[in-house]
């Protein structure tokens, strides 16, 4: 194919045409399973090329049948970081504890994978580059509805009709904006905010991380391999989100030092990494919950649609699986609007359970009072020598049908 499009025959007019918003986790895994239903399908993505490295992003429960089905899961078996050991740290950096990764975040050992969040990007846009058109450093402007189809806009000035649209645009989804409303209606802050950045591997970790904590703060060094680079990252409780902030990053920079002045172990070398680093990434802890993931001929997907937040460890689970099941509801009805429904009904009990994961004591790693963190400690302490055998429930609490034949 050309990067600019695919060839109009008598084979590919009959298509339904899907015009799908993000090139990231939920974008091209949607683009693979339409592709199989035999839709034509085109991705437009803001940025210029695809995005690589990022942070470590975890596949575990039914996100990982998905993976098998697609056939990507011995790639990602072979990206798997093997997280070998997880140290909790007192305020002065001595050792709470030192346990599995398994058993702190629960999950079965040898069946979830934790990668790279670009690999499993780079391995997704692989699978689905040839068969489907992909517009890099273009965005959609406007969207129109009519009887027909979906007129868009692209930032570019190009204007095509898709007979539907999915944003797959992430948290902060213009797709959604542009169709439902202000983000604020359907963010539920969670009172952290944080910073994600690299920064020079001093320390000799390897294959591990070192998670640092007071009331209300919380400070990790993260090392996914044995090379000179590690995945910082800095969270504290803040009451009240910080708007002012949130496209200022000199002012993110400027408050998340501010939240950390004065704090022991390796935060302050940590903080000035922050401030000089090129990448870093800065944002609420939060999440989308939405009454409805459609609204006329176009729906959401992943983040855009039902965003767990960090908290939970399943937002790239839930674009995996939320992709496989808008597309097998199209797949299986003609109507978009019968699709739509379906793909809904059958995932919502699935997504709430997951959202809830950080009311029912995920957050409890990042505690905000000195009680709440000499329980988690206690805690910590006790998994040592009991540490959990199976995986949470919302992990793996939705089976996945088998996916259909176009109609």
């Amino acid at each position: 194919m050309t990067p600019i499009g695919l060839s109009m025959n008598a084979s590919t007019t009959a298509k339904r045409t899907v015009l799908i918003s993000g090139a990231s986790i939920s974008g091209p895994a949607l683009a693979y399973w339409l592709h199989r239903s035999g839709f034509a399908v085109t991705v437009v993505e803001k940025a210029g090329a695809l995005r690589d490295g990022g942070y470590p992003i975890d596949v575990r429960g039914t996100a990982t049948e998905v993976v098998r089905r697609m056939g990507t899961l011995p790639q990602l078996q072979d990206a798997h970081i093997d997280l070998r050991r997880c140290t909790f740290l007192n305020a002065d950096g001595s050792a709470v504890a030192s346990l599995t990764p398994r058993a702190v975040a629960g999950g079965v050992e040898g069946h979830d994978l934790e990668v790279r969040r670009g690999d499993l990007a780079a391995i997704l846009y692989a699978m689905v580059r040839d068969d489907v058109e992909f517009l890099f450093d273009d965005s959609i402007d406007t969207l129109d509805q009519s009887g027909h189809g979906v007129d868009v806009t692209f930032h570019s000035g190009r204007r095509r009709t898709f007979d539907l649209v999915v944003g797959a645009d992430g948290m902060h989804s213009h797709t959604r904006e542009s169709v439902f409303g202000p983000e604020a209606r359907f963010h539920r802050y969670l009172g952290y905010c944080f910073a994600l950045f690299t920064m020079p591997n001093t320390f000799g970790l390897s294959r591990e991380v070192m998670v640092w904590n007071t009331p209300g703060k919380a400070a990790a060094l993260y090392a996914v391999g044995d090379n000179d680079e590690l995945h910082a990252f800095l969270n504290f409780h803040q009451p009240e989100p910080p708007f002012d902030a949130l496209r200022n990053p000199d002012a993110q920079r400027d408050l998340v030092a501010t939240a950390f002045a004065g704090a022991g172990w390796e935060v302050p070398g940590m903080v000035n990494a922050m401030r000089d680093a090129d990448d870093l990434f800065f944002d609420t802890a939060g999440q989308i919950r939405m009454p409805h993931w459609s609204s006329g001929r176009v729906a959401l997907v992943g983040d855009a649609a039902y965003a767990p937040s960090f908290l939970t460890g399943q937002g790239s689970s839930l674009a995996l699986v939320g992709a496989y099941m808008l597309a097998n509801a199209l797949a299986t009805n003609r109507d978009h609007t019968a699709a739509f429904a379906a793909y809904e009904r059958d995932l919502r009990e699935f997504v709430a359970m997951n959202q809830a994961l950080v009311d029912n004591g995920a957050a409890t790693l990042f505690p905000t009072t000195a009680r709440a963190l000499e329980q988690r400690n206690t805690m910590l302490r006790d998994l040592v020598t009991m540490p959990s055998a199976t995986a949470r429930p919302a992990h793996s609490a939705l089976t996945l049908p088998e996916f259909a034949s176009m109609p």
